[in-house]
């Protein structure tokens, strides 16, 4: 991982930063960045197409995605998922479900809906698919759109770094860790093109890195890092997913925004 630099703590009153999150839904092209001999990999290509609405209580998420490897030695593999999401303004209450395939055919399931008993305080999540389980969230646990909320305002305050357990329901395992580096802000600049000159876009920015750490993380190793420009409003560009033996980069190609609900 990237080196850390963890940014001063402020001993001061903590000042509140207003993060105004933009409905919108982007189209990534997906394609292969970089791959170590031993994976295997030669090639990636596919799209995403991710949704992030609002509704009067709540945000709503639907990603889908279609990502076809390619090996040296070995037929290709393409998987697919449709995952939606809604996580209550509060964020108290979560619900999730998601599909996933492989090669065309249904690979796996998770449903289900996760709360918490109050800001700070733990909760529990309770899945229905692939089987019925219940899992208890401990204290200071959030939910994904909480987290990148989070992430702006601490990016807004100036600091560097920050270490969350986050719960998103992909997985029948309880909250991963999730660290993040922080870099310097950027001011928005001029768009060089038809997608980058759209009022989405011409936000300030953050160039950050997030380190996924499994629930029972023993080894010190992320599954995965994530790099990404984050955008004030809540956008990402310029996505790179790092699973070790490869990276899988993401495109922005498209961007629109979505109606804001009238409550």
């Amino acid at each position: 991982m990237l080196a850390v630099v963890a940014g001063a703590w402020i001993a001061a009153a903590p000042v509140a930063f207003a993060v105004e999150i933009a409905p919108h839904r982007a189209l990534y092209s997906l394609t292969l960045g970089s791959a170590k001999s031993s994976s295997g990999v030669v090639g990636a290509s596919g799209a995403m197409v991710y949704e992030w609405g609002e509704t009067c209580d709540g945000w709503t998420v639907q990603q889908r995605f279609r990502l076809r490897l390619q090996y040296a030695e070995q037929d290709g593999v393409e998987v697919s998922s449709n995952l939606v999401t809604w996580e209550s303004k509060d964020g108290l209450r979560y619900r999730f479900n998601e599909r996933r395939l492989r090669n065309g055919e249904p690979d796996e399931e998770i449903k289900g809906e996760a709360k918490l008993d109050g800001a700070g305080k733990g909760g529990t999540a309770e899945f229905t698919r692939p089987e019925a389980t219940t899992l208890t969230l401990a204290p200071g646990v959030l939910f994904p759109t909480a987290h990148t909320i989070l992430l702006i305002e601490r990016a807004q305050a100036g600091e560097q770094f920050i270490s969350k357990q986050v719960f998103d329901g992909a997985t029948v395992e309880n909250a991963s860790q999730i660290t993040a580096v922080i870099g310097a802000p950027r001011k928005a600049g001029p768009g060089a093109d038809k997608v980058a000159d759209s009022p989405l876009l011409k936000r300030p920015s953050w160039r950050v890195r997030l380190a996924f750490f499994p629930a029972d993380d023993k080894s010190g190793e992320p599954d995965y890092e994530l790099g990404m420009k984050l955008l004030d409003n809540g956008v990402s560009q310029d996505m790179s997913l790092d699973y070790s033996d490869y990276v899988i980069r993401a495109k922005l190609d498209e961007i629109e925004a979505l109606p804001r609900p009238t409550c």
